[in-house]
């Protein structure tokens, strides 16, 4: 096996477009937070980074929905993962985000030498196209009904209510999710990165050298290259993403998936002026963590691009997980099936260790797992708390009781099998979860370390420390017997503490904490040791480690996570109904209001205003705060049409205001007139104003 100097571990960028939820803390980044703090403890040269991807379209799907900018979307998401990832101990050197300048740059220097080298094809094709947006869109801007459901509202590339894998032509009326309009083909230009040039290197690369890559990741690799490889285009007709850095390229931007993995280099570049050394040196060691669904990405064209690129190394393994699924089904984040981990965080104060631990002892390292609340408060009473928590406490307290608070001696004169059983244990643990780490066995390494505890427990319990003897007519404790058994109990204590820091850092803490240690403890060499803690040294009094989870707290995620799929689903039928209402109803058949008089009409001041200014109210998601002049006077109106208009759209615009409607407050803002607005099948609103322009302050009658 090759000697490496450094490492460089990489974790799967997540989309800025929502919060974390644990399939991804399982799928990716514990795995590699464990796997970092193990490298890291052998006082190994290593650089840990990931980041936020905040280029492509389920950016700017998200920015529709909540009527915000791609930009605000990402800002938003970018802080709320970084802060659940952080919180959960997931300890990067860096997190940064592809929307900082040095990404941009990098990225587009890296096309740029592609591109010199003559690597792309040029090529057009026709695409949809939406005629009143002006731009070309991608499968998920076109709506339209499913074929097989009849779901009105599914996206040309999927079905969100059934599943079912869909092209923008199998839509039955489809519809551009931008202005509703019908999308037609239209002939585009982009740059396409050949794959199957580098066929054969990768059949070399991946099938016959890395055959020791786990069995999910290698037998996706020779399905995709036992198929063929085919040119991928590696731009996109958008204007939310890395322009692409080209003369005759107006409107295109980097293809999500070529500029996300250049992630991982631009994150070093940011972290470190030694970025090459991690990048371009033969002796550094490349791993990417990711889950399944990201496999070819990571695997084939990734790699494909850092060989034709020619001065990267590329990925010496990329150790994939399979999916975590929830309560039996598969996680979705649209009908809100998930466990988010910034929610979790806040239902279970300091039990972020308790998360690691289930979340690792369960991880679907060869197939896809499950995880129940059931199983998680089972895990965390039955073993974290009554094998491993019980032995360290039950250790600390008769330490206190029997021994004064100090580390006993050991007497090697009255050592029996029993003892040197639990040395050889001890010593034997570091090899094993050593082993374990190295393949990323996480769950046997996990194992490892719980069962050196649980042999702790049986071991205290073969002892009897407290067990008392008559000793010239009083009882008395064997003196030698309660020394040798503590000392071997605190040096075990103490090996846990090393091995369970990559798995539960919060746990190895208090452990320190508690035996009044430095972190310098933690290294990796130490473990295997029975001269860790010094005799006589004084130690604190035990801390609770892990509490007990109660029925109730379990049962509130349970119904948590229902009603959450109720309210998603609630959400989806609601649109379905207004949907098929808007639809199915003729205007002739619509209700009208009570009849009224041409005299109450008549009432009405009607007047022709132009909109000055808009801006959103705060804490309204509706609401916009209008300046409007009316020839005469100036007024504020605020109006609900903030789910409908941008502010800065509708500067400009002549409106028809009700100018003698009496004044009201909203949000704490006088509102003096109300705008006409029209409404549209599809339930948009729609400006009512003049034909032709027409002078502030006119009346309508």
């Amino acid at each position: 096996m090759k000697d490496f100097k450094r490492y460089l571990i990489t974790a799967a960028l997540p989309y800025a477009n929502g919060p974390v939820h644990i399939g991804h803390l399982a799928g990716v980044y514990l795995p590699a937070d464990i796997y970092v703090r193990y490298l890291r403890a052998r006082k190994r040269d290593v650089k840990f980074v990931s980041g936020s991807d905040e280029h492509g379209v389920p950016i700017t799907i998200r920015a529709m929905k909540e009527n915000i900018t791609p930009q605000e979307v990402v800002d938003k998401y970018h802080a709320i993962i970084r802060s659940s990832l952080e919180q959960m101990g997931v300890s990067f050197d860096i997190y940064s985000r592809t929307s900082n300048p040095i990404h941009h740059k990098t990225s587009q220097d890296f096309f740029t030498t592609l591109y010199d080298k003559g690597l792309f094809e040029e090529k057009e094709s026709e695409q949809y196209y939406d005629e009143k947006a002006k731009t070309f869109l991608a499968d998920r801007y076109i709506i339209g009904t499913c074929p097989v459901c009849g779901n009105p509202n599914a996206y040309g590339d999927q079905c969100e209510r059934c599943g079912s894998s869909l092209s923008p032509e199998m839509l039955i009326n489809p519809r551009s999710a931008l202005s509703d309009a019908t999308p037609l083909k239209k002939k585009t230009k982009h740059w396409y990165f050949p794959l199957q040039h580098y066929e054969a290197w990768l059949k070399q690369w991946i099938l016959e050298d890395h055959k020791e890559w786990k069995n999910n990741v290698y037998g996706q690799c020779k399905s995709w290259l036992d198929n063929g490889l085919q040119s991928r285009a590696m731009t996109r007709d958008s204007n939310w993403g890395i322009k692409v850095p080209l003369p005759d390229a107006e409107g295109k931007v980097l293809y999500v998936w070529f500029d996300a993995p250049i992630g991982y280099i631009s994150a070093t570049k940011e972290l470190t002026d030694n970025w090459k050394d991690y990048w371009q040196s033969e002796d550094s060691k490349l791993i990417h963590f990711i889950g399944k669904d990201n496999i070819v990405f990571h695997c084939i064209i990734f790699p494909a691009m850092l060989h034709a690129h020619g001065e990267f190394v590329v990925p010496d393994n990329v150790p994939a997980n399979e999916f975590l699924n929830i309560e039996g089904d598969k996680v979705s984040t649209s009908r809100n099936w998930a466990v988010w981990v910034n929610e979790y965080l806040e239902d279970f104060k300091d039990c972020e260790d308790v998360l690691r631990y289930v979340l690792c002892s369960n991880a679907p390292e060869t197939k896809d797992n499950d995880f129940t609340w059931k199983d998680f408060q089972e895990k965390n009473n039955s073993e974290l708390a009554s094998i491993f928590g019980n032995f360290v406490n039950r250790t600390f307290v008769l330490m206190h009781k029997l021994c004064n608070g100090k580390v006993p001696k050991l007497h090697e004169d009255v050592m029996d099998d029993i003892d040197r059983a639990l040395i050889a244990d001890i010593k034997s643990a570091k090899t094993k979860v050593e082993n374990a780490l190295e393949e990323f066995r996480f769950r046997e390494a996990l194992f490892e370390v719980i069962d050196l505890s649980r042999k702790g427990n049986k071991y205290m319990q073969e002892k009897e420390p407290w067990k008392k003897k008559i000793d010239n007519g009083e009882l008395t404790v064997d003196r030698k017997l309660v020394d040798n058994c503590l000392h071997l109990c605190l040096q075990l204590t103490a090996n846990l503490t090393i091995l369970i820091n990559p798995f539960l850092p919060f746990t190895a803490k208090k452990m320190l904490h508690m035996m009044k240690v430095v972190d310098k403890m933690l290294e990796w060499e130490n473990s295997g040791s029975i001269k860790l803690l010094s005799v006589g040294y004084s130690l604190r009094s035990p801390e609770i480690l892990f509490r007990k989870i109660e029925d109730k707290e379990i049962q509130m995620q349970v119904e948590k996570l229902k009603n959450g799929l109720v309210q998603a689903e609630n959400t989806a039928s609601n649109a379905k109904s207004e949907t098929q209402r808007a639809e199915s109803v003729e205007p002739s058949a619509l209700s009208l209001k009570p009849t009224i008089q041409y005299d109450d009409f008549a009432k009405l001041d009607l007047r022709v205003g132009k909109i000055l200014s808009a801006e959103k109210v705060e804490k309204a998601d509706k609401l916009l705060k209008l300046e409007i002049d009316l020839g005469f006077e100036k007024r504020t109106i605020v109006s609900g049409i903030a789910l409908h208009f941008k502010p800065e759209d509708i500067v400009g615009k002549q409106v028809v205001v009700v100018a003698n409607l009496a004044p009201r407050k909203m949000r704490g803002i006088e509102s003096n007139g109300m705008i006409l607005m029209a409404e549209n099948a599809a339930g948009k609103l729609i400006f009512v104003n003049p034909d032709e322009d027409t002078d502030a302050g006119s009346g309508v009658s």
